[in-house]
């Protein structure tokens, strides 16, 4: 992770961490840089960069700063408007762009803000660009063999322009269209859009494929992006499923890369449980290669014991997307993903896609004619207890001898019948200690056990 962009972008709060400056600056990077590329290579036309972004009222700002610095630099800006950020991927992929930005904070509230850079493959943006961005950005910018204090501006006819591009939205969404392999007439579906990205785009599809849809949360205001509202805030969406009699339900977030359901009851299934029903009905059908569903390590333990019983295989990476896709292409695996709803079908996107995911759920639903309640039954969640220890030094604490015992102990005595995790917080001074286990006071004890010796070794700060 650089200075600026983390494993999702360039985030913080507007024109606080993130700020119009810092996005004119990335499109005079961007424009000026691709152009080289394609001038290196005896290519004279400009280059092509696509451009999404959710409802922040902050996100028009980011747009025209980012759109200023682009066709200042010499290359074409085509813009998606309010759009999703698997959109973007999808239209950088097929549309022979030279790279995609998404002007979004996901899952945060309205006055952060972020700007996701997305390659030509429409996948997450390499480590070494990312790397002369941030150069740029700081004033130490060295590539092509010397150094660019500043960057050239385009003159004449070599200024770059702006194009509507709601054709490329409209485009994704008829991709998603003919991915509906089955009717849905006669499903009642609830949508939350989270007044956001997906608020234009989700109620369409559904309609499209035959649907009774039913949404909330699709008004934004430029304010109301998440809250109370979309996958980080599902008890709304369970509410209305039930008060509505529907069939089933879909939460997205922010940016619609995340899909949480909700069943005919009223339960929320989460991001485990879509994996579980869905390898087993690609297991079923033999469409589960190497027969291996990728998860992170924060998955739940009963996920695992589900997937023992099915004879599925499975792979945990580190938390994050980022690592969960650069194990499925590393490895050839097509299905993967995380608790939160971030799931990726790798067949038909490079990214997580919310709305891709919640048209799969209808479509197994479909498949074996059963209410997603019933798909999900086999699939028992384990009780989890996690505790944040605040500590002074994280790596020590790890480290320490005497907490290496007492986690050696816990896992010890679990055996196969839960699982302790112990990981440092990648953002604050913190040791995760979580325990899975079929009771939650065996959870609660454990990990009480483990925090205990992280603070009586000294570690632990108030």
């Amino acid at each position: 992770m650089g200075k600026y962009f983390g494993t999702d972008g360039f985030r913080g709060e507007a024109n606080i961490a993130l700020t119009a400056d810092h996005a004119y600056k990335i499109g005079r990077f961007l424009g000026w840089y691709y152009g080289m590329l394609r001038e290196r290579s005896g290519d004279s036309e400009p280059p092509r960069v696509v451009i999404g972004k959710d409802t922040r009222r902050s996100s028009y700002m980011f747009e025209y700063a980012l759109v200023g610095g682009l066709v200042a630099s010499g290359a074409d800006a085509y813009l998606l408007h309010v759009t999703t950020t698997p959109s973007v991927a999808y239209i950088a992929r097929v549309d022979d762009f030279d790279c995609g930005i998404m002007i979004s904070a996901s899952h945060n509230p309205y006055y952060d803000n972020g700007i996701k850079l997305i390659n030509y493959c429409g996948e997450k943006m390499d480590e070494e660009t990312l790397q002369l961005v941030e150069d740029y950005l700081d004033g130490k910018l060295h590539v092509f063999d010397k150094d660019w204090p500043e960057l050239p501006f385009a003159h004449r006819d070599r200024i770059g322009c702006t194009v509507d591009y709601v054709a490329g939205r409209n485009r994704y969404m008829g991709y998603l269209i003919s991915l509906g392999i089955y009717s849905f007439r006669g499903v009642k579906v609830g949508l939350d859009c989270a007044n956001g990205s997906s608020w234009n785009i989700a109620k369409s599809i559904f309609d499209a494929l035959g649907a009774d849809t039913y949404v909330i949360n699709n008004q934004p205001n430029g304010l109301n992006i998440n809250l109370n509202a979309g996958s980080t805030h599902i008890e709304g969406l369970q509410k209305f499923v039930v008060e509505k009699g529907l069939d089933v339900g879909f939460a997205y977030d922010g940016d619609a890369d995340r899909c949480l359901c909700v069943d005919e009851k009223g339960n929320v299934v989460d991001g485990d449980a879509i994996l579980y029903i869905y390898g087993r009905y690609m297991k079923e059908r033999g469409k589960l290669t190497n027969n291996t569903i990728v998860t992170t390590i924060m998955s739940n333990f009963g996920l695992y014991k589900a997937l023992d019983e099915l004879g599925i295989g499975y792979a945990k990476t580190p938390v994050g997307d980022k690592y969960v896709y650069e194990y499925m292409t590393k490895n050839g695996c097509r299905i993967g993903g995380e608790q939160s709803g971030h799931i990726i079908f790798s067949k038909y996107a490079t990214t997580g896609d919310g709305i891709l995911t919640s048209l799969k759920m209808m479509e197994v639903m479909l498949a074996r004619k059963k209410k997603l309640s019933e798909l999900a039954a086999p699939f028992k969640v384990y009780p989890q207890v996690l505790d944040n220890v605040r500590v002074s030094d994280k790596q020590a604490a790890q480290a320490d001898p005497d907490v290496q015992a007492a986690v050696a102990k816990v896992a010890e005595t679990l055996g196969d019948a839960g699982r302790i995790l112990v990981r440092p917080s990648g953002t604050e001074p913190v040791v995760r200690v979580m325990v899975e286990a079929p009771e939650q006071a065996t959870c609660q004890r454990y990990v009480d056990e483990v925090a205990a010796v992280i603070r009586a070794k000294g570690y632990g700060i108030a």
